[in-house]
C-alpha cells in the first residue's frame, strides 16, 4: 500500500478511479467531467456583462468546476512538493534520442528546458509553442465542444460518436505536431 503516497499510481488503479468519476458526477450532481469550460466561467466572473457569450449564471453552471480546477492545480502542487519520492523522471531511450536529434539538450525533467525555462521564455520557438499552441488548444477545445478529458473520459463513456471523432483528432494532431511541426519550429534540425 506504499504506492498510495510514494509516487504515481499504477494505471490499473488510477484509470478506473478516473472512469468512476464520470458516473459519480452524473449521479450525484448531474455534472459532466471536463475542464475546458473553466476559461468561459472565469471570463464570465471577471469581465463586464455586456458580452453575449458570457451572459449566464456562471456560479450555478461553473462554480463547482472552478473549484475542481483549483483542486487539480493544488493537488499537482502538493504531489510535486510533498509526495515526490525524489526519483528522476523516466524517459524512454528512444524518446531521449529523438529529442537529441531535434537539437534539444539531455532531458532532465518533464519538459525541455529550452522552451520552459525563464531564460528562454521569450525565444521564437518558445513563443510559438507556448502562445501559439496554447491558443490553438484553447480554441480547439471550445470549437470541439470540450477538451481532451471531457471527450475522452465523458464522451467516450457515453458512447458519443462526436467524442470519438474528437479523440481521434486529438491523437492525429498530437502526432502531426510531434513529427511534422516540432522539427519545423526548431529549424529543421532533425
Amino acid at each position: 500500500m506504499s504506492w498510495i503516497h510514494s509516487g504515481p499510481w499504477p494505471w490499473y488503479v488510477a484509470g478506473p478511479l478516473i472512469g468512476l468519476m464520470v458516473p459519480l458526477l452524473l449521479l450525484v450532481g448531474g455534472r459532466q467531467f471536463g475542464l475546458s469550460a473553466n476559461l468561459r466561467h472565469m471570463c464570465a466572473a471577471v469581465f463586464p456583462r455586456n458580452i453575449k457569450y458570457l451572459l449566464y449564471d456562471w456560479r450555478r453552471e461553473g462554480g463547482w468546476n472552478l473549484i475542481f480546477a483549483l483542486g487539480v492545480i493544488a493537488g499537482g502542487w502538493v504531489a510535486s512538493t510533498w509526495l515526490n519520492a525524489g526519483a528522476a523522471v523516466e524517459i524512454a531511450p528512444r524518446t531521449t534520442a529523438a529529442l537529441l536529434e531535434l537539437g534539444l539538450g539531455e532531458p532532465t525533467g518533464l519538459v525541455p528546458a529550452e522552451f520552459f525555462s525563464l531564460g528562454s521564455l521569450l525565444s521564437g520557438p518558445s513563443l510559438v509553442l507556448l502562445v501559439g499552441g496554447g491558443f490553438l488548444v484553447g480554441f480547439g477545445a471550445r470549437y470541439a465542444g470540450g477538451c481532451t478529458s471531457g471527450h475522452a473520459i465523458t464522451g467516450l463513456s457515453d458512447l458519443q460518436f462526436p467524442s470519438l471523432l474528437a479523440v481521434l483528432g486529438f491523437f492525429a494532431g498530437g502526432l502531426a505536431a510531434s513529427h511534422l511541426l516540432l522539427p519545423l519550429i526548431l529549424g529543421g534540425q532533425s
